[in-house]
């Protein structure tokens, strides 16, 4: 029997047992080693050969994965590790460490129960290490730590035993820090991460070896060995007494929770559904016997079996011929067609799936990454997945060749569904496609792929950057829309939403999900009068709308239309056509027609729409523009260097660190004046400078600016080219 089909024997036979299984994510900033120590894993376990691991970087199946030796894709793979005597599956996600694809860390989170973050020997913690963190602690995944190039640390940094230590110590104190200051209640728990305790592995993800107080007690190896083992450059010799797949796995299957752990503390967080109906109790208790529940957190395309859907099966089990439902879509039956499970880039069929593993099925038509999807009808949907980051750049699609256009609109929307991160705007008039994206390289990457495995030839415009529309002052008196037929009046007032309200609403701490009960304390304890609190009636992105009429006759059937023109405003504001943030609502007054003939869509929603925009350019409606954290580190004779190139590029520099010869600047800059910023850098550092970028959010376009930036988008986008008046929407 082959090597590849006794392991997925193996794999199917431990399935049915949650208490063996482990879910797991591998989590770090770009380049600190994810995909050569998943490589070793797979080499230990027997899934590749020992002489590729490192080099293959199996995980890495897509080409252009190989060419840039980077991470863009989560991949999933299932293999077996024996520890103790017993067999145990471990299902496991190599992530990437790229800010641009950060994404596929949201999603992988939601899949596992367990996450190893590796962070760098040499560079230490990074601003992608925190952000993986975040979104581990907030998913309940709880953290093993491995630090890795060690051998750095003594064979570049020429550091003796007693520093190697310290500085490995200092790494850990860091990890730490983070974590209290995340979630100070888990890392009282038992989250806190202890060397001793064997919650943290040292090692070298190239040279395959690693090592754990654990396993230097059952090995005899000691930190003396390892060092001198270093020094004398016999990594091999190192990697036999020592193997890193051994001492990871060990510390994995240890101290990472199972299924039946992890789904009693994970649920209540990620559903928030009845804990007592047959579906709660079935994924409290990661039951096969309870209804199917799966949350879907991936999607891929393969050329003979079309849509993959992969996700976390929470409760039941899945065959194929199943017949399920999506929740949050025409309640039509898809059929699953096939079950099974990834090995890096193949997909293995197997005839059933329990609670508690990662399930890879076909036939889910109706799914996106996000969805919902159970044996039963009407189940509460999952707590949706929240991104830390927003598409910030934009590029225009067109298809080379008109004939290929009703093609570029269906690829399109498959790239919609695979990558949740893109906003993938179509237009089927005007033959204009946008896409918004993470940065230039998530774009450059999904263009490539549109041309490459999609075979549509394209031509794209330069990078545009997305901006938001926002209200700067309170308006003092009420806006009013009249509709068409003049016989419907609605009053408005609008503000800015106040910075603590909308954290409030990003962090799902107000939203319109809660019980009004709920909803309406949170609002009062951030500071509403307790009419409003209890009168909200929408909350948009990080807009809200607050009813505060008193008994308007036929309000209540027309709310709907009102919302509906609220949106329709709310999507491309009177500036420039960009999405409005941030903004306050209130409705006031309403006259409305007491026949409902004349109150109708036609009237309701131009109406509302209007007075929305004529509000914004009376409260002097303003561009917010994305901006980016910089990290630069460089050596000292360099940095003014990199403090030139964040400052002339309106930026500002807030922090400076120093450790050893190098220093750290930080600050930020707007994301419209970074293109080209790699290079740039790279010639005023004469190449010594590591830089890496994360999204710090929107902020107000300077007021001597904002005329000269709307004038080039509405330019852009066809608009009359002439700022916008409110009397322009005010009949």
């Amino acid at each position: 029997m082959s090597r590849g089909k006794k392991t997925v024997e193996r794999v199917t036979q431990l399935m049915n047992k949650p208490e063996h299984i482990r879910n797991i994510g591998i989590v770090a900033h770009i380049d600190h080693g994810k995909t050569t120590m998943s490589d070793n894993l797979l080499a230990g376990a027997g899934i590749i050969s020992e002489d590729l691991a490192g080099k293959a970087c199996w995980m890495d199946s897509d080409e252009e994965e190989q060419a840039r030796g980077i991470t863009i894709d989560a991949s999933n793979v299932s293999m077996v590790h024996e520890y103790g005597g017993k067999e145990f599956l471990i299902n496991m996600i190599d992530t990437p460490g790229h800010v641009d694809f950060g994404g596929d860390v949201t999603r992988a989170m939601r899949a596992v129960d367990g996450a190893v973050v590796l962070v760098d020997a040499v560079e230490g913690t990074m601003p992608q290490t925190e952000t993986v963190l975040r979104q581990a602690l907030k998913e309940r995944v709880k953290p093993v730590l491995f630090i890795n190039k060690v051998d750095r640390l003594i064979n570049e940094l020429q550091v003796d035993e007693m520093e190697m230590q310290i500085r490995l110590g200092k790494v850990i104190d860091k990890v730490n820090k983070l974590i209290k200051g995340m979630n100070e209640e888990m890392y009282n728990n038992g989250w806190k991460l202890d060397a001793a305790l064997g919650t943290v592995a040292f090692g070298s993800a190239l040279y395959n070896w690693a090592i754990s107080v654990p396993y230097m007690k059952k090995s005899g190896i000691s930190f003396k060995d390892v060092y001198d083992h270093c020094k004398a450059g016999e990594m091999k010799a190192l990697a036999k007494k020592s193997p890193l797949c051994e001492v990871i796995l060990d510390m994995v299957v240890t101290f990472l929770p199972n299924p039946l752990e992890a789904q009693k503390r994970r649920v209540s967080v990620i559903w928030h559904g009845d804990m007592n109906s047959p579906e709660g109790k079935g994924m409290y208790n990661c039951d096969p016997n309870s209804p199917s529940c799966l949350m879907v957190t991936d999607i891929s395309f393969d050329p003979h079996a079309g849509e993959v859907a992969t996700g976390r099966l929470f409760g039941g089990k899945l065959k194929r011929g199943d017949e399920v439902y999506v929740m949050h879509t025409a309640k039509k039956v898809n059929r699953l067609q096939q079950v099974g499970i990834f090995m890096g880039p193949t997909r293995v069929e197997v005839p059933e799936l329990y609670a508690g593993n990662i399930a890879a099925v076909t036939g889910l038509k109706d799914a996106v990454v996000g969805s919902t999807v159970s044996s039963l009808m009407d189940m509460t949907p999952f707590e949706s997945l929240e991104h830390y980051s927003e598409p910030v750049v934009t590029v225009a699609v067109e298809a080379k060749n008109m004939k290929d256009l009703p093609k570029l609109v269906e690829v399109l929307r498959q790239v919609a569904k695979e990558d949740p991160t893109l906003r993938v705007n179509i237009n089927e008039e005007t033959g204009e496609h946008l896409i918004a994206g993470m940065g230039e390289l998530h774009l450059e990457i999904i263009t490539g792929r549109i041309k490459r495995d999609k075979n549509v030839e394209i031509v794209t415009s330069e990078p545009i950057v997305v901006y938001r529309e926002t209200i700067v002052n309170k308006l003092d008196t009420a806006v009013e829309g009249k509709s068409p037929n003049r016989h419907n009046r609605f009053y408005f007032i609008l503000e800015p939403m106040p910075d603590h309200v909308v954290e409030l609403i990003k962090d799902h701490e107000i939203s319109m999900n809660q019980e009004q009960l709920e909803r309406r304390d949170a609002m009062v304890k951030a500071g509403f009068g307790k009419d409003e609190a209890k009168n909200v009636k929408d909350i948009y992105g990080t807009n809200m709308l607050l009813d505060m009429t008193k008994g308007i006759q036929y309000l209540n059937e027309t709310m709907e239309l009102i919302i509906e023109g609220i949106h329709e405003a709310l999507d491309g504001g009177p500036l420039a056509d960009e999405p409005v943030q941030n903004l306050l609502m209130k409705l006031v007054d309403v006259k409305l027609h007491e026949d409902a003939i004349h109150r109708g869509p036609a009237q309701v929603i131009p109406a509302v729409r209007s007075a929305i925009k004529a509000g914004l350019l009376l409260g002097n409606d303003s561009l917010l523009e994305p901006m980016q954290k910089l990290h630069i580190t460089v050596p000292q004779d360099y940095m003014g260097g990199a403090t030139a190139q964040i400052q002339s590029r309106r930026g500002q520099v807030f922090d400076m660190t120093s450790e050893g010869d190098t220093i750290t600047v930080v600050g930020k800059a707007p994301v419209a004046e970074l293109f080209g910023f790699a290079g740039d850098v790279r010639s005023a550092t004469e190449g010594r400078a590591m830089w890496n970028q994360e999204f710090a959010g929107f902020e107000l376009v300077p007021a001597g600016m904002v005329k000269e930036v709307v004038m080039e988008i509405r330019k852009r986008k066809g608009l009359k080219e002439e700022m916008p008046k409110a009397s322009d929407y005010l009949a």
